[in-house]
């Protein structure tokens, strides 16, 4: 079989040249995508009656209402509610639970078997967190149909999540379940067809955001598992996805943002994260409103937006984005020009240029090398504005002033190494730098901040391990990267062997306890912490292969 190689594992594609960035008039508002679904959101559709339940804190986690199904005409249940609320013994619980079938735990019935290594452990795990087709019987239900089986992270996380996916595909390739990873990239090709972009997750409440564009990746993983042909069919989606994250690109002057755009000074076109709404998040309502609640009228919607913003950016939440390391009220995330996601753009746009000229009909040519200059010129501008020579390392950029980076240090500026955009020396320093700085007794650390958020210190996450450990080894650090992945699979196992369970975040200074901090308890399941784990085994059972050469 012939088979072009796309990123999956830093894998990149030889196209390049400069263009302005494609203008894009498809993507279509968030009322339209919400019309588009025609699904039942709950924040919306029961108002007060939601409100009451998540502030009165019917249930421990606001999700579960957001997830909960009415079981009537939710018109019909707001009216009861309305007339029943104020008599006398009225049991807002009980209402509730005899007007809605209320969720469980995904994964929850689950019995692990301690005699099994965690491999063996997390195999038999792809069937308990896959779901079926779901029934197109939805109207009365937050979730989105998907037409074909899907994982999910397991726990509260109930649906498909966009960029978990990726990592639990590495884990389903891994375990030679490529069928698995084919239908869950026909079902994110579904979304894209008919919402116009992959939602965060496939909730009717997500709409209004995506998440890290992996989706380009997925299609490089399953093309190099099997073969670039098969890759072609996901090539709409793709360009489609482009689309959505491009809007409204063609409407900006030097210095100006709309949505998930930025224009540089120069011209060049960035990306950033936003969400269309600036209203408590339904699946945080309580968190989201009681904190909002503390700020003045006027500072309410922007505090939304950041919020919504963030949990698109997947890091919900961090100091990362946060003018206040110490204050969540602080955050600035769509002043931000992140690292990560243009790494993540720079990558889609390789690989569409990549497919196209595989392809090569009529007029192929020419869009492939118009998509291989976009990425170019997205890739100096990066290394132009996000690496910092002093500190030999890439931060995010505070899009309003050019000279301003966020300087301090995460694990997102992995990714530029991930995905092969930092020259070689770049490369090196910053290998050293997460030597020196992250690396701990069970990993790579997120940041160097402790601040209690999720994704801050001492918290490691399987994502990042792998972004990290294999942006690392594809610049020749083959010894770090074997150290962390050797490090992070002994926290791993020394959990499940305590526990039985694979949790979704992890102490990497304490290496005996699994992570803390964020909105919920810690969940375990876990798909990308499973995916990540079986890849990582799989690889280093395997004889070292010399790392690929880098481009300059």
């Amino acid at each position: 079989m012939s088979t072009i190689h796309i990123h999956s594992r830093a894998l990149a594609v030889a196209v390049f040249a400069i263009a302005a960035c494609r203008p894009s008039s498809s993507t279509a508002s968030s009322t339209q995508y919400s019309a588009a679904v025609a699904g039942y959101d709950p924040s919306r559709a029961l108002g007060p009656l939601f409100h009451d339940v998540q502030m009165a804190s019917v249930f421990p986690d606001s999700k579960t209402f957001a997830d909960a199904r009415p079981l009537d005409d939710p018109g019909a249940i707001v009216e009861r509610y309305a007339k029943a609320k104020d008599s006398a013994g009225f049991d807002l619980k009980a209402f509730v639970t005899r007007e809605f079938e209320i969720p469980g735990a995904y994964g929850a019935g689950a019995r692990t078997d301690t005699t099994q290594t965690m491999e063996q452990h997390i195999v038999a795990l792809w069937p308990v967190l896959t779901r079926h087709p779901d029934s197109t019987n939805t109207a009365r239900s937050s979730l989105i149909p998907l037409p074909n089986p899907y994982v999910v992270p397991g726990g509260r996380f109930r649906e498909v999540y966009y960029w978990d996916s990726y990592f639990t595909m590495e884990g389903l390739v891994a375990s030679g379940r490529t069928d698995l990873v084919k239908d869950m990239l026909d079902n994110f090709a579904h979304l894209v067809r008919t919402v116009g972009h992959i939602p965060n997750g496939n909730r009717t409440y997500y709409l209004s955001r995506s998440q890290p564009p992996f989706l380009a990746a997925m299609v490089g993983l399953y093309a190099t598992a099997t073969d670039t042909a098969k890759a072609l069919v996901y090539l709409d989606a793709l360009e489609k996805e482009h689309d959505f994250w491009m809007d409204g690109a063609d409407q900006l002057q030097p210095g100006q943002a709309l949505r998930r755009v930025v224009r540089l000074p120069e011209g060049t076109v960035l990306n950033r994260y936003w969400d269309d709404r600036d209203d408590p998040r339904p699946e945080s309502y309580r968190e989201d409103y009681s904190l909002a609640q503390t700020l003045p009228d006027s500072a309410r919607s922007r505090f939304y937006r950041n919020v919504r913003a963030t949990a698109e950016s997947g890091w919900d939440f961090s100091s990362r984005w946060m003018r206040d390391p110490k204050d969540l009220r602080s955050l600035e995330t769509t002043e931000i020009i992140p690292v990560d996601l243009n790494s993540l753009m720079y990558n889609q746009e390789r690989t569409i240029a990549a497919l196209l000229a595989y392809r090569n009909h009529a007029g192929d040519r020419e869009a492939a090398a118009r998509f291989a200059r976009i990425a170019e010129a997205r890739r100096q501008a990066l290394l132009t504005y996000a690496y910092d020579d002093a500190s030999y390392f890439f931060y995010d950029v505070r899009w309003r002033d050019w000279q301003r980076l966020v300087t301090r240090p995460t694990l997102a500026a992995a990714s530029v190494l991930y995905f092969g955009l930092a020259t070689p020396a770049q490369g090196n320093h910053v290998a050293l730098r997460l030597e020196r700085d992250f690396l701990k007794p069970g990993g790579f650390a997120t940041t160097l901040v402790p601040t209690g958020q999720q994704w801050d210190a001492p918290n490691g996450w399987a994502p990042l391990e792998w972004l990290a450990i294999e942006g690392v080894r594809r610049y020749r650090a083959s010894a770090l990267a074997d150290t962390a992945a050797d490090r992070w699979l002994a926290l791993n196992r020394r959990i499940y062997r305590a526990t039985g369970k694979m949790t979704e975040k992890y102490d990497v200074l304490d290496i005996t306890r699994a992570g803390g901090g964020g909105e919920y308890p810690n969940q375990d399941g876990f798909g990308w912490t499973n995916g990540v784990a079986l890849a990582l085994s799989a690889q280093l059972a395997k004889t070292p292969a010399p790392a690929p050469a880098h481009r300059p």
